[in-house]
């Protein structure tokens, strides 16, 4: 039997990973998308969030402290909840050559675990992007200071950051959008971003990127 191998890029294992119900969202409309050669995980405290994920892997993190029920806007709630399953966060993503951490700053789960897996991914020696929302206005002061603070905890833990502010993207898209349709748009700016940079590695052409270049 004749098997024509596939070596580009051999070896090359990105991962996305989506935390918290807005990072869940993101690789939700990613995987709609269609992007090619990397996997998608979500990591969630809400079993609920998880149970309809259209994402074939999932990780439920937090048991012993949420019960499956969120992080109920508390970002230490988030942290401790990775951090019950750091070795689990480890199996995950252990391998990979470059990481995504996609999620929404400013709630629990994503703001307080995703920066416990971005210290897991840097202890590993992978790669690690970051591609985050802040809050849009209308979400409140609270939300807000709580995403700043994670996104800078997150920034100490990554190669890169990525921030997408929620706030202008109403500017962009004027004011009688709805609130539905302005995640929708956040959604699509986090999955051109990490779309734009993985499929440079990703897809011959032109230019190829390999990772002795990142």
């Amino acid at each position: 039997m004749f098997v024509l191998a596939d070596t580009e890029n051999q070896g090359a294992v990105i991962k996305v990973i989506g935390v918290g119900g807005g990072g869940g969202n993101a690789v939700a409309h990613m995987v709609s998308a269609g992007i090619e050669g990397v996997d998608f995980i979500c990591i969630n405290t809400d079993a609920q969030a998880l149970k309809h994920s259209k994402v074939k892997v999932s990780l439920q993190i937090g048991c012993n402290i949420t019960k499956g029920l969120g992080a109920g806007a508390d970002p230490e709630v988030g942290r401790q909840a990775a951090m019950e399953d750091r070795d689990r966060i480890i199996e995950m993503i252990e391998g990979s050559d470059m990481l995504f951490i996609t999620a929404g700053m400013g709630g629990g789960t994503g703001t307080g675990a995703a920066p416990v897996v971005a210290q897991v991914a840097k202890e590993l020696g992978i790669l690690t992007v970051a591609v985050v929302t802040r809050p849009f206005d209308m979400e409140g002061t609270k939300r807000s200071g709580s995403a700043e603070q994670g996104i800078a905890e997150l920034s100490k833990h990554v190669d890169s950051l990525i921030t997408i502010p929620n706030q202008k993207l109403l500017t962009v898209l004027g004011g009688d959008i709805t609130l539905l349709d302005a995640f929708k748009a956040a959604n699509q700016v986090l999955q051109g971003a990490v779309q734009g940079i993985a499929e440079l590695i990703t897809r011959p052409g032109m230019i190829n990127v390999d990772f002795a270049d990142v």
